[in-house]
């Protein structure tokens, strides 16, 4: 058995993943961890750590403007529409609950954990949802396929206030205050993670994970574009730019000759293009 095979089996490393639901950068991150999944998740296991970073912010009438610039300047760097207008019209008054809300949704497992962040970051930077109110969080458990009683009680309980906590913790214990962070260990306890904060180019994450494989990482084969839009449901043109390696041209182009397959639609947002799969697909 090759080395590159033990590591697939055993899946040696392991990616703490430090993120915040209301984070425009976080948002602005998903196209590079969708394709790191989907090229390297057979390599490594993935661990997600919600981080309310904003928890001692105050929104007033001072920062309403700035928040407001923040979000846009975003949605043009990452080209991931984050609509500031929402502090504005909508402005969300705490961060924590929003927090709480994930670490609910992932008592029904962590792939149900990270479908609704999906949710609930689809509700905020593009709908501009307060998904600070509970009515607001229950239907983002409802668009997750989530039991959603299940998830109301859990909300309330404190198994999920418990779990929040563990998370901080974790963050200060690995100094991962800025998100988003990724810190990636090897199995020798005795060797230190390799940290890497804020946004990057692809092929830096990828470099990071050769380094600690000892050899340069093989990538499997990915899913057809139509599989990719069924599996995730609603994606930003820049989402499938950056996981097929087009340009933003080729990749509306690919889109485009979905939509005239009737396969998917087109979503209307602020900034770019969003792109939602036919269910019956």
């Amino acid at each position: 058995m090759n080395e590159q095979k033990q590591t697939i089996d055993q899946k040696k490393l392991e990616i703490y993943i430090f993120t915040d639901p209301l984070c425009p950068d976080c948002w602005g991150f998903e196209p590079v961890i969708k394709k790191f999944r989907l090229e390297y998740g057979h390599l490594c296991k993935m661990r997600f750590f919600i981080v309310p970073e904003a928890a001692s912010w105050c929104v007033n009438e001072q920062n309403q403007k700035s928040l407001a610039d923040l979000w846009e300047e975003t949605s043009s760097r990452t080209g991931m529409c984050c609509d500031g207008d929402i502090w504005h019209e909508n402005p969300l008054a705490q961060s924590e609950t929003p927090a709480i809300a994930v670490k609910a949704a992932e008592m029904q497992g962590r792939q149900y954990g990270l479908r609704y962040l999906r949710r609930l970051r689809e509700a905020l930077f593009l709908n501009k949802e307060n998904i600070s109110k509970e009515d607001v969080l229950l239907d983002c458990a409802k668009r997750a396929n989530l039991d959603v009683q299940e998830f109301h009680k859990d909300l309330h309980s404190d198994l999920a206030r418990k779990a929040l906590d563990a998370d901080i913790n974790t963050t200060h214990e690995m100094g991962a205050g800025d998100v988003p962070t990724m810190i990636f260990f090897n199995d020798c306890i005795e060797d230190a993670g390799i940290k890497i904060s804020g946004l990057h180019d692809f092929h830096v994450y990828v470099d990071i994970l050769g380094k600690m494989l000892g050899s340069p990482p093989k990538p499997q084969e990915k899913m057809e574009i139509d599989e990719f839009m069924k599996t995730y449901e609603l994606v930003a043109t820049r989402e499938v730019a950056q996981v097929y390696d087009l340009s933003m041209k080729e990749a509306t182009s690919r889109l485009k000759a979905l939509q005239l397959q009737q396969k998917i639609e087109s979503v209307p947002v602020k900034k770019g293009t969003f792109w939602k799969a036919d269910k019956a697909l």
